[in-house]
């Protein structure tokens, strides 16, 4: 740590502590932050229009970890990276993982594939035609025996099923089917493992989607059992929803399996975490904060025109700030306000810690941790290029658009 930023630090703490916060208690929480990246994050994305790959992108599972390494080792917070089967199909699982231990690495949820297949143009776990719904369910199956394979505990499932056009289907028959074929899905899990259950207000279908919105992800997953739990997306809502109020009833129901971070600013937009609304990522964050134990934190971004390391770096870095933040909330003083009726009283004590600069912290605790103090600066100052990014050649085909 230089000179000028001790001085920065030794002055918040300073701040801090004249405030009655537990200054070290908060650092141990940060140093705990753990975030799972997404593999595809790494690969070849675009839009409905074309991408725009550029040089140095993974050819295949074992150079996205590659990525996903270089992203922990700057910002010692990202050990844990999420799988996408058929997208990171492999013979041999185990090489995986030892691959990925070797670069204090963890293989995290694996996610299956329900929208790839033409035969799920109508619908895969919710398909009227049985023989889909069977290959839908396999293919399922298959993504937790993979997750045995590679030590998960989370299987994050995100449904595309919907439909577009009233009258195309029975909205009831649809749903039975689903819990059917989700009921032989969580027989098959080990006693370790949940069944992440994420939902999405829209696309591809724009007429109904089968699992819409939180309520009816909690509903399945409460038909389910206890290892059935809601992932939340960011960017799965409507305009204006107020997602840090479905975090907060989903936590206190224990129904909280896990979150998706991006930012939207008009649909599934999947831009860099708290680059659209940081406010709302910190009010999230203030929800999270509040358990005793964080739930799974995914990063799930497609970039398009940014540099996918360097996109990826920053959004870690955004929720390694956003969740200082939140632990600098006085919890006890906020509960006496909204006590009180005091609402703008309750409400600058929320804006208050919004405010506060915790770069300083956020660097210091990188640091002991052995990364860097600014990571962004350290990858654009780095040799990344040349020691990983010059020998590949491939088109990078592999991966796409996460869910």
């Amino acid at each position: 740590m230089s000179d000028t930023s001790r001085t920065d630090y030794d002055r918040l703490v300073e701040r801090l502590a004249a405030r009655g916060l537990d200054v070290g208690a908060i650092e141990q929480r940060l140093a705990d932050h753990r975030i799972e990246t997404p593999s595809w994050g790494y690969a070849n994305a675009g839009t409905r229009f074309g991408s725009y790959p550029p040089a140095g992108l993974p050819s295949d599972p074992f150079e996205k970890f590659d990525d996903a390494a270089e992203v922990h080792r700057l910002t010692g917070s990202a050990p844990l990276v999420a799988i996408h089967i058929p997208w990171d199909q492999l013979d041999d699982y185990t090489a995986l993982k030892q691959h990925a231990a070797s670069l204090g690495l963890e293989i995290g949820t694996v996610n299956p594939n329900l929208f790839g297949d033409q035969r799920y143009k109508l619908g895969s776990l919710v398909n009227t035609d049985a023989a889909i719904r069977r290959l839908a369910t396999d293919h399922v199956l298959e993504c937790i025996e993979i997750a045995r394979q590679v030590g998960s505990t989370g299987i994050s499932l995100w449904l595309p099923d919907g439909t577009n056009y009233a009258g195309q289907d029975s909205f009831v028959a649809r749903r039975r089917r689903l819990h059917e074929c989700l009921a032989e899905v969580y027989a098959a899990l080990d006693d370790e493992m949940e069944l992440l259950v994420e939902y999405k207000l829209y696309e591809p279908a724009f007429y109904a989607t089968d699992l819409a919105d939180w309520g009816s992800s909690l509903l399945t997953c409460q038909k389910l059992g206890p290892k059935a739990k809601v992932l939340v997306d960011l960017g799965h809502h409507a305009q204006g929803v107020n997602i840090e109020q479905i975090v907060a009833f989903l936590d206190d129901e224990d129904r909280l399996g896990g979150f998706h971070f991006n930012n939207r600013k008009y649909g599934d937009d999947d831009l860099i975490v708290g680059s659209v609304n940081p406010f709302e990522l910190f009010l999230i964050y203030t929800e999270l904060a509040a358990a005793p134990k964080l739930p799974r934190l995914t990063i799930d971004q497609a970039h398009v025109i940014e540099s996918k390391i360097e996109g990826m770096v920053l959004s870690v870095v955004n929720l390694q700030e956003a969740f200082a933040k939140a632990l600098l909330v006085d919890r006890v003083a906020l509960a006496e306000r909204q006590a009180a009726g005091d609402v703008l009283g309750a409400h600058e004590l929320l804006l208050d810690a919004f405010r506060t600069d915790v770069r300083p912290l956020t660097a210091k605790v990188r640091e002991e941790k052995g990364a860097a103090a600014d990571p962004v600066a350290a990858f654009r100052d780095g040799d990344w290029w040349e020691r990983v990014g010059s020998r590949r050649t491939a088109a990078a085909t592999t991966g796409g658009l996460g869910a």
